[in-house]
């Protein structure tokens, strides 16, 4: 049984929408006159929605409907009255027929046509007040209605403006295809209408709109489209569906590390590496010619090119320069173009760190807003169930991947609240913490010694320095060592996590980042003191910043090929072993190992943009290559986790680790090396200075000579930037910012509290009132019971004294 929910027009209403509830008090004393008159009306015309019984069974249903609470667990029988009330709810109404729909939105577009300044409600007669007075409830029997309605939608489509009538369309609860449906028969109407006021149309006209229309609709083809240029968009959907949201965060940070690249290129592309191909300086020696193994060594054919450091000019760049023999600084002509290169260099790679640092910080708020929202999340499982799938999807594979997405969405949830419930005994957690001391005793022992290994190495690699040209491959051992104590100390880690037993799967790759960051952390900066503390010192007769731009080059080569290597005999191998002879099934993805060693693929890059300003490019390609590696690696050879848990902070936690030890630990490791190292005397932009940071005060000295018109860039360097006092001022305005937000949280949690308090209290209203109006109609008839029985007692008196006479 369906209603249809007819709102006629009063003279009152006629140029003014329906009134707000500005007045609480007016609105209350409306409502209790509604209730009094509903119940009034419904009892004079006799009206039913539900078969009741007559005499004392009547009595007995409105008695027991009187004791009755609303709620889950009494469901009451409620009067005629109640029922009608509750069904001119929109709620009620909304939803039950195509007609009902069609009926609230045709008045709704009458509305919108004569919508007007809207008056307070105390201003308004008691007649155009809000009462269900105004709606009449009819049975909607036959499809005659339903479609004279439809008629008068369309008409008021058609009067409406383009961006109304659209945003009246989606809005209506309907299918797509009676959405459409209702599309065009208003445009089809409204082109009838022309035509029949402006007569056929011209040839040109034809023309003219047939061209409009098709141009629309090839800019929705494309708008449609868009998704397909988001890099990755159906194969990251592949891997959540299927794999999770765990699986899912490895590809997600991989894209944005992708991301972090290319704006590190750009500058370093537009201001340094195009600057010098454009003004080539002058050959110093003959050019080693190609072997190939240049390509894993990066020395060779590739010392003189734009790839080091080395290579740049350190003079401004008017006119090819060769070094003077005084070792001084190249002097251009007056009339040469003022290109300072060592400024450029300089510059150009602080402001790259800088906008990354920026880019950094901005991702890692951005996903702690989106990972840690202020509320709860106990409604997870209903939202999930009923508001998770797009039914605009009409597709079978796009259903089938949804489909897929959906039921690991719930498993997850499922996972978490099964892991809340379960607790540990005491003695449980004892065993437990006993075996963590001992796993983590033997971790930092291995850990440790990786340490010893690669600090021995370095220091004998010092003492066989001079390697000749003939024995260029002796140059990987230092990388082949570091890149197999990086992909064979996790295996020992993976087998002593298999020990702790954590219940939280969550944890278990926490503990497994943990253990591998700290060890990559210490060989880097183990590297880091053999580069600088050590190389510099050996190397003074050489290059020593194109030696340490080839090193990182060796590094981030050997890195691909191991991690291909693992890639391969890691899990391909693994997986055959464990499907044939240990009838186990595939074995699931590492994604603590495959994190930390993009986090270290990333730190590499970073810490060779000074020495090597096309590293990043490197590592473009490379994670190219990586995801299509991984991702046909991941759907032949892995499965998705037995223990199925939500990463729903895992991206903040990489960004974070990704910005903390990673960007940080670089970022002093180059200050140190612009401030305080002695650039080498033979190459390079800065061949001649004492310092790296030299550069920026050679040009502000000449700035202070060029005249009065440029002065005030020398007073921005020397107080804003030579100055301490920028770094406390920038220090107070961020711990301002936090303080600031964490103000705002709290006040977020706190305005949360009350509205959920609000809402708690307005269903508690409307069961108030619910029952009011219940016990109205109850009184109400009992009243007319009692006087249909006084008036049946004298007509009973009468018949008796008929039959005694």
């Amino acid at each position: 049984m369906a209603f249809v929910l007819n709102v006629s027009e009063t003279p009152e209403d006629q140029g003014s929408p329906e009134p707000s509830p500005y007045d609480e008090s007016e609105m209350h004393h409306s409502f209790h006159q509604l209730i009094q008159e509903q119940s009034q009306w419904a009892t004079e015309e006799g009206l039913e929605l539900q078969q009741r019984g007559s005499g004392t069974g009547t009595l007995r249903a409105s008695g027991s409907a009187h004791q009755a609470l609303l709620g889950p667990e009494s469901a009451a029988a409620h009067s005629a009255a109640t029922l009608r009330i509750l069904a001119s709810m929109p709620s009620r109404t909304i939803g039950r027929s195509r007609g009902a729909i069609i009926s609230q939105y045709y008045n709704c577009t009458v509305r919108l046509r004569r919508r007007v300044n809207r008056p307070r409600l105390r201003d308004l007669g008691r007649s155009a007040r809000p009462s269900l007075r105004l709606y009449n409830l009819e049975l909607a029997s036959t499809a005659l209605e339903e479609e004279e309605k439809r008629v008068l939608l369309v008409k008021e489509l058609q009067g409406l403006t383009v961006a109304q009538r659209d945003h009246m369309l989606r809005g209506m609860p309907l299918s797509l295809a009676e959405k459409r449906c209702l599309r065009s028969e208003t445009l089809r109407g409204k082109q009838w209408s022309q035509q029949g006021h402006l007569g056929p149309l011209s040839c040109y006209s034809w023309f003219h709109d047939t061209c409009v229309l098709a141009l629309h609709n090839l800019g929705l083809v494309l708008l449609s489209r868009l998704h397909a240029l988001v890099p990755w968009h159906y194969a990251l959907k592949r891997i959540g569906g299927q794999f999770g949201s765990s699986v899912l965060s490895y590809f997600l940070f991989l894209k944005t590390l992708l991301g972090f690249n290319v704006l590190l290129l750009l500058p370093l592309l537009a201001f340094i590496v195009g600057v010098q191909a454009a003004f080539l300086p002058a050959p110093q020696g003959s050019v080693p010619a190609f072997t190939g193994l240049e390509l894993l060594t990066g020395g060779g054919y590739f010392t003189d090119s734009v790839l080091y450091y080395g290579y740049y000019s350190n003079a401004t760049l008017n006119r090819l320069c060769a070094n003077p023999p005084d070792g001084g600084l190249c002097t251009p002509e007056a009339a040469g173009l003022p290109y300072n290169m060592p400024l450029a260099y300089l510059f150009t790679v602080g402001a790259t760190f800088f906008i990354t640092c920026i880019t950094l910080v901005y991702s890692m708020s951005h996903s702690f807003g989106e990972s840690y929202r202020v509320g709860s999340t106990s409604g997870a499982h209903a939202i999930t169930v009923f508001c998770s799938w797009d039914h605009k999807v009409t597709q079978k594979w796009a259903s089938r991947l949804q489909r897929d997405n959906i039921r690991t969405q719930l498993k997850e949830l499922l996972a978490v609240w099964q892991l809340q419930q379960g607790r540990r005994s005491m003695c449980g957690r004892l065993r437990q913490v006993v075996m963590l001391g001992l796993v983590w005793l033997l971790y930092l022992g291995i850990t440790l010694g990786c340490t010893v290994a690669v600090y021995a190495f370095s220091e004998h690699m010092i003492k066989q320095s001079s390697v000749s040209a003939e024995r260029e491959w002796a140059l990987l051992a230092l990388p082949l060592v570091v890149c197999l104590l990086n992909l064979g100390a996790p295996y020992l880690y993976r087998s002593l996590a298999a020990l702790e037993r954590h219940d939280s799967p969550v944890l278990e790759v926490y503990v497994a980042i943990c253990r591998n960051l700290i060890l990559k952390t210490v060989i880097l900066g183990v590297l880091c003191y053999h580069w600088l503390g050590r190389r510099v010192d050996t190397l003074e007769d050489q290059c020593w910043e194109n030696f340490v731009g080839q090193e990182l080059y060796r590094l981030m080569v050997m890195d691909f090929i191991f991690m291909l290597l693992d890639t391969l005999f890691g899990e391909l191998v693994w997986r055959l072993i464990s499907e044939k002879k240990l009838r186990k099934g595939k074995p699931e993805f590492d994604i603590a190992g495959n994190v930390l060693e993009l986090i270290y693929g990333q730190t590499l890059t970073w810490l060779g943009v000074l020495f090597s300003p096309l590293l990043p490019a490197m590592q473009i390609i490379k994670l190219l290559l990586l995801f299509y590696v991984k991702k046909t690696s991941l759907m032949a050879n892995c499965q998705a986790p037995c223990r199925p848990w939500l990463a729903s902070h895992m991206s903040t936690i990489f960004i974070s680790l990704l910005c903390f030890p990673s960007f940080l630990g670089t970022a002093i490791f180059l200050c140190y090396a612009v401030w305080q190292v002695k650039p080498s005397s033979l190459c390079g932009p800065f061949r001649t200075l004492g310092s790296m940071y030299e550069a920026g005060k050679v040009w502000v000295r000449h700035l202070e000579r060029a005249g009065p018109r440029v002065s005030w860039l020398p007073w921005i360097h020397r107080y804003l930037v030579e100055s301490a006092f920028p770094i406390y001022l920038v220090s107070a305005l961020l711990l301002s910012v936090i303080y600031l937000n964490i103000q705002v949280v709290k006040g977020q949690r706190k305005v949360i509290s009350l509205l959920k308090e609000q809402i708690s209290n307005e269903g508690e209203d409307k069961i108030f009132l619910i029952n009011k109006l219940h016990s109205v109609y109850d009184r109400k008839e009992r009243s007319r019971v009692c006087r249909t029985q006084e008036a049946m007692i004298p007509s009973a008196l009468l018949i008796d004294d008929g039959d005694t006479w």
